[in-house]
């Protein structure tokens, strides 16, 4: 079993790279923010948001699957939880960092991700 955590600022290529792995389980906070295909991000409930993508990760390695999840990590401690997961399930655990530059889909002002990169942890 395998948990992949794919990092890097947003425009980097993590969604993409994420989801063109087969025979795992995807999951990011910005898949919280999406209904009927429709993207409405709130920050209010970014907490919500990771814990969701916290849950659904560990109920899929309590199943026994590969999974990735793509978020920005731009801090260490917030691989953390990951981290635990991964040793609870005795899950491999892969960290890639990834530093595309392409249109960011999500609408992250460029301020915002200038200060991501300013707080950036390797």
């Amino acid at each position: 079993m395998k948990l992949l955590l794919i990092r890097g600022l947003p425009g980097s290529g993590k969604s993409t790279m994420a989801a063109g792995l087969e025979g795992f389980k995807h999951y990011e906070a910005d898949m919280y923010f999406t209904h009927d295909g429709e993207y409405s991000y709130n920050k209010d409930e970014i907490q919500d948001a990771h814990a969701w993508c916290q849950m659904r990760t560990f109920a899929a390695l309590d199943d026994g699957n590969d999974v990735v999840v793509s978020n920005t990590f731009s801090r260490r401690w917030e691989m953390q939880p990951y981290e635990e997961m991964a040793q609870r399930f005795g899950a491999a655990l892969l960290i890639i960092t990834v530093k595309g530059e392409h249109r960011n889909v999500h609408g992250v002002p460029d301020e915002v991700i200038e200060r991501m990169r300013q707080r950036w942890e390797d």
